[in-house]
This record gives structure tokens, sequence and C-alpha cells, in this order.
């Protein structure tokens, strides 16, 4: 690990004018940069800490929830309103990481996790586009069992490996961020970038731009929701692939629903070809398979990783049939 700096900032606006500074990172709970620091992945001369910024969580004028960027991940999984009227969100953070990284991590944090290829972690061997760009991608030759089947280019096939992520782009949350040239907000969808030819950039955002918090809008569908993630062992592992769901019955057909999917891809992938395929359709177990089937209509799986969209499918299928029965609350 290299030597770096270290400061508090006081406010949002002490934040941007250390952040704007040469070889400035800004620092939450530190449980994916520290490492990447340590591992020499990743380099800083001055850590800006922004812990304790905006970690409210708050009820809305539009009804919807407004989570700081600050607030941990523990007490957002745990919070009354998150686990009654957006359980899929809480379900997700709890089946990510140990009890003692979620009592750290920070939202804000979490939406900018790197992704945890081998390859990008390997400092000595291995060729890594994201990062060292223009060195090559040594995963696309390697073992591939984690890597995407979606939305993938030539010079990566890294996957995303965040669980509260995914549940908030099911969720239609919208990021509000400041920067250089103020306040702005993106939808969640828009905040991750599909890699491309340059995957080294993760996200839309602009060198010393702060992400202040994330809004929920007001869904009372996604009161009927949940999270499942599928993995290679039962705790402490990031998904092989994971559902995201939010489903609106009207008698024996699906009215609305929400759907994304992890594990799959570089950024948290919304199902929007599944959705549309089953609004206003039956709630049966061969729509589902049809749904994900469209979704994976372009999937390009790699030696190791094909049985991803067989895997998400049957995931899928499981996930929307309990909810369909409202056996998920």
């Amino acid at each position: 690990m290299t030597p770096f700096g270290y400061t508090r900032a006081g406010d949002t606006g002490e934040a941007l004018r250390l952040g704007a500074t040469a070889g400035a990172a800004y620092l939450g709970g530190g449980t994916n940069l520290v490492d990447l620091l340590r591992e020499t992945v990743a380099e800083a001369d001055l850590l800006v800490d922004v812990t304790g910024l905006s970690d409210r969580i708050d009820d809305s004028e539009d009804g919807g929830l407004w989570i700081g960027a600050g607030v941990r991940n523990t007490a957002l999984a745990a919070h009354p309103t998150v686990r009654t009227r957006y359980p899929m969100l809480s379900r997700a953070i709890l089946a990510g990481a140990s009890a003692q990284i979620r009592n750290m991590a920070t939202v804000g944090g979490n939406l900018l996790q790197r992704t945890r290829c081998t390859y990008f972690y390997d400092t000595d061997g291995s060729r890594c586009n994201k990062r060292a760009p223009g060195s090559g991608c040594d995963a696309r030759g390697g073992f591939t069992r984690i890597h995407a089947v979606l939305g993938a280019s030539e010079a990566c096939v890294a996957t995303h490996p965040s669980d509260m992520c995914v549940a908030l782009a099911a969720l239609d949350a919208v990021v509000h961020v400041e920067g250089r040239g103020g306040a702005r907000v993106l939808p969640f969808g828009d905040l991750h970038r599909l890699p491309g030819d340059a995957p080294e950039r993760d996200t839309m955002l602009e060198p010393g731009d702060l992400i202040t918090g994330v809004a929920l809008p007001p869904l009372p569908m996604a009161a009927r929701s949940t999270y499942r993630k599928v993995r290679d062992r039962a705790s402490y592992a990031f998904a092989l692939v994971s559902v995201a769901a939010a489903l609106e019955m009207k008698g024996d057909r699906i009215a609305d629903v929400r759907i994304a999917f992890g594990g799959v891809a570089h950024k948290p992938w919304r199902a929007t070809r599944a959705e549309a395929a089953l609004r206003n359709g039956p709630a049966t177990e061969e729509a589902f398979h049809a749904a994900a089937a469209r979704e994976f209509a372009d999937a390009r799986p790699l030696r190791d990783n094909a049985f991803k969209p067989a895997l998400t499918t049957r995931t899928l299928a499981a996930v929307l049939s309990e909810l369909a029965r409202g056996e998920v609350a």
C-alpha cells in the first residue's frame, strides 16, 4: 500500500472542494476501497472521509423514501419502512457480505463497488483492461464461471458484485449526485456502465462527483417483492446469479412486474424484455420461462458459465411463482 493523506469533510461543500484535488478519493465505510489500496489495484493520494454527511433515512413528500449515501447497510436493511414497503432491498442487503462488513459499509460505497474479478485483483500476473486500460483481458481465456453472459465486450467480461444494487435497479431508484457542475440526478439504470471499450469506467460519474443519496419512488407493488441469490456456498459469497422481483397481480394475471438480475452482467441488469413479456399475461411457469428466454436472447456465455441463463431462468420462475401465490410478502 502506498502512503496517502486522510482528512474528514465537515460538510458536502468541503467534501467537494477536497474531492476535486488531484489524486483524491472519497472514503465511506472503506470495505472495498481499502482492499483495493492494500492490493495496489487502486491508488489515492488523499482519502476524504464523507461518513456522517448524509446518514438519514426519511419519508419523502411524494410517498417514497430518501436514503442518505452515508447510511450503513445494516441500518438500511433493518429500517421498518424498508422491510415493509421495499422488502426486496432489505433481503438483498442481508444476502451480501458478513454482518461486520454490513455494519461498516455505506450505501454510497456499495453503489461504487469495483468488480471482484480474480484477474482484476491479480496485479502481478494477469492482464486486465479495467485495471490497466489497453493491456488485455486474461479473463476471456481463463476461468469464467463467475463472469458475464449479457452486455460484455471484448475488453471486459467482469460482473458487478453488489446485491443491494440489483434491488435498487428493480425499484427504479434515483441517485442524487453533486459535483463541479452542481447537483443532478441519475436514474439508477444510468449510473453504471457496460464495459464497451472503456471498462476502466464503472459509472457515469465524473471526477470529484459525490453521491449524496438515493431516492426510492412510491411503489406500492414493491411491498410484494423479494430477492434471491444463488451462490457456490451458503454465506459470504458473491452471486453466481440473483433475482430481484416485485409483482402486482390482478386476479390470475400479472398487472405489473419489476425484475432485475445480478451476477450476469457488468452492471445490475434490469430485465425490461422479460417485464414486457409478462405484463397483462398469466402467472404461469411457461410464461416465466418464455419471458426469461426473451431476456437472454442475446446472451453470450463463455466456456465456464453457459449454465447462467438456465439457472437465472429457474430462479426467476421460482421467485415469481411464490410472489404470485402470495407466499413471499
